[in-house]
């Protein structure tokens, strides 16, 4: 498990990092064309290829990171802003908030984020921004149903009782007691979720509905490739290789850090 582990954070850092040095550095500049130039397989000059329109696919993978993993990071950052307060605020009050809570929970899981996307672009038109609200929207339930299950479970122990007795209120108690002692679980569920938003962001964009030219993006460059698949397959196994080894790296972090976190299974990690 400790191989796993190790081998799913160098995975999840070489993304961040590739994603963080773009921002002020790329091998090439992605947004220039070089028509002379495309379609050349991997080479000293350019390492992984160039897509149909000359780009240096290393510099488009870069800069795609950066757009998947800022996606992606946002929109658990809104599952979780919006997600863990409904879930605290129903286990501590159950009856009808709990049953408003989890209704109306289940009423946006009915909705896959494809869908959701498909109604924001809709109205507003494809953007990354709708992408993100899109994936968050999806991502709030399953922030809300970890933290209630979670809390459902601490709320009848002794020491919330004794904080109880010494006229601690519910959100106080969920805020100073319960929130900590489920943020393994939150942390882990977290990492699970960047993982899918990724997944989530490239379905997009590979439709449409993510970022828009010229911005890169990993679906986006699938999506382009896929008529050039027999001519320069490298177009597409590069971005292809760019998710899948990024979202097996969040996968073992996560699994790893469960391991950790968890009392019951720390003694195996």
């Amino acid at each position: 498990m400790r191989l796993s582990f190790a081998l799913g954070l160098a995975l999840t850092l070489a993304a961040l990092g590739a994603a963080l040095i773009s921002l002020v550095w790329t091998p090439y500049d992605v947004t220039a064309l070089s028509i002379a130039d495309k379609l050349q397989p991997p080479s000293p000059v350019h390492w992984l290829g160039t897509d149909h329109f000359g780009r240096d696919i290393g510099a488009m993978l870069m800069a795609g990171a950066r757009t998947s993993i800022a996606v992606a990071l946002v929109a658990v950052g809104i599952g979780m802003g919006i997600g863990v307060p409904l879930g605290l605020l129903a286990a501590a009050n159950g009856g009808l908030v709990d049953e408003v809570v989890m209704r109306g929970n289940d009423l946006v899981f009915a909705f896959p984020s494809l869908v959701i996307a498909i109604l924001i672009t809709a109205v507003f038109g494809p953007s990354a921004v709708n992408a993100i609200i899109a994936i968050g929207i999806f991502n709030i339930p399953v922030f809300a149903r970890v933290t209630r299950g979670g809390a459902l479970g601490l709320w009848p122990l002794d020491f919330i009782r004794a904080a109880e007795v010494i006229g601690k209120g519910p959100a106080r108690i969920s805020v100073e007691h319960i929130l900590p002692n489920i943020a393994n679980l939150l942390i882990v569920q977290g990492t699970i979720q960047f993982s899918l938003g990724i997944l989530a962001e490239a379905g997009l964009s590979y439709v449409g509905l993510g970022a828009q030219p010229p911005t890169p993006s990993w679906g986006r460059m699938l999506a382009e490739a896929q008529t050039m698949v027999s001519l320069a397959p490298h177009v597409a196994i590069f971005p292809g290789l760019a998710i899948v080894l990024t979202v097996l790296g969040l996968n073992l972090l996560g699994d790893g850090l469960r391991d950790r976190l968890d009392p019951r299974l720390r003694g195996r990690a």
